[in-house]
């Protein structure tokens, strides 16, 4: 009779290994996936094997390129941490996030919360609403790039059209700034600056060195864009006695004085983000501007076998585990690779070679229960024959 049961806990046990190697193998796709193997023992002396536990390979998967700038995987250890709505943290090795309506980063799959990691290590949640925009900056200095010649075969005026400036609600301006030579002082040049109606917002002066460099206290000419605005925009010459920006020549084929804007901006949008090595997040505006927003958090445990799989590839920790947290690329946590997820770290030969050994194993079990039986049967006629 116990050679019958031991053969009943031996298929029983075989039948819980196949189960662990099938949930294995219809995973081999799933983005974050980490496969088990099953561990049997025995149940005392001579009393049948049965499953002592199921453990999880911390190997990492396969990092795949998904051309999504908001997918991210973990190059070396770590998990990503999510938080549900009753404040629970979960987490996960699957990097498929995506930003919500209310401009969450959440996981695409369970839409729980993605966490990110402050200045002051403590956790919180990563949000760019307030970052969908950059509001407008008004123009305050305009370098002057080039030369002006005193004499040659053109126009004593030297006229820069079409200069655009931002006002204070991004508004763009179009400015002329006109340059004529003057004798008194020496070396100077009348800078007239007007709108694009045509009407005088400046006049001014520059003065350049005998060497040809922008004189002391003559190398800025500030003015206001209008006259009910407190926007001051400055010309910048160039530094006194340097020649790194603008100078003057005796003579020459032509001006070649420009004008460049230095800062200012209208509205600018989102354009895209994407993460770099350490989880910032890099945000790009149609400004050209780019700014750093949250880090993404990552947590580690000293034992993996006290986490518990859930659906959606995330795990949840006991409650006498306690995670470390950190930043990606720091301590023990690994990098992260943006426009890439970690597919599944199943190994398809492995799981074969294991489907076959529970095949003999659970074949030699039914064959040992059928022999008992067998012998049973035949213990039983010869009591009757008796």
């Amino acid at each position: 009779m116990q050679a019958f049961f031991n053969g009943m806990s031996g298929l029983l046990a075989f039948s819980k290994g196949l189960d662990n190697v099938s949930s294995n193998v219809s995973n081999m796709n799933t983005p974050g996936y980490r496969g088990s193997d099953t561990f049997f023992r025995s149940v005392g002396q001579g009393y049948g094997a049965d499953v002592a536990t199921t453990s999880m390979r911390t190997a990492s998967g396969e990092a795949r390129q998904t051309g999504n700038d908001t997918d991210v995987a973990i190059e070396g250890s770590g998990f990503f941490v999510l938080k549900n709505d009753a404040g629970e943290y979960l987490y996960t090795r699957a990097g498929q996030f995506r930003i919500d309506r209310e401009g969450y980063l959440v996981e695409s799959v369970s839409a729980l919360r993605v966490m990110g990691i402050n200045a002051a290590g403590q956790l919180s949640e990563i949000n760019i609403k307030d970052h969908r925009a950059l509001p407008p900056t008004a123009t305050t200095t305009v370098e002057m790039l080039g030369s002006l010649a005193r004499s040659g075969p053109f126009e004593e005026n030297h006229v820069i059209q079409a200069v655009q400036v931002f006002d204070e609600t991004g508004t763009r301006q179009s400015l002329t700034i006109t340059f004529t030579p003057q004798e008194v002082p020496e070396h100077s040049w009348k800078v007239d600056v007007t709108n694009a109606e045509g009407e005088l917002l400046h006049s001014g002066e520059v003065v350049f060195n005998p060497d040809g460099s922008p004189a002391v206290d003559k190398n800025v000419i500030a003015f206001k864009l209008t006259e009910t605005s407190e926007q001051i925009i400055s010309l910048d010459f160039g530094e006194p006695g340097s020649f790194n920006q603008s100078y003057q020549v005796s003579s020459g084929a032509s001006h070649t004085l420009s004008a460049r804007v230095t800062n200012g901006s209208a509205v600018s949008g989102l354009m895209g983000l994407a993460f770099d090595e350490k989880g910032m997040m890099k945000l790009s505006y149609t400004n050209g501007e780019r700014r750093d927003s949250a880090q993404l958090a990552l947590a580690d445990f000293g034992d993996f076998s006290g986490l518990q799989m859930g659906s959606d590839s995330l795990y949840r920790a006991s409650r006498n585990m306690q995670p470390i947290y950190g930043r990606p690329a720091q301590s023990q946590f690994g990098g992260i690779k943006g426009g890439y997820i970690e597919l599944s770290n199943v190994d398809l030969a492995q799981e074969f070679g294991d489907i076959l050994i529970i095949q003999r194993g659970y074949q030699a079990s039914s064959r040992v229960m059928t022999v008992s039986n067998e012998m049973l049967e035949q213990l039983y006629n010869s009591t009757r024959g008796g």
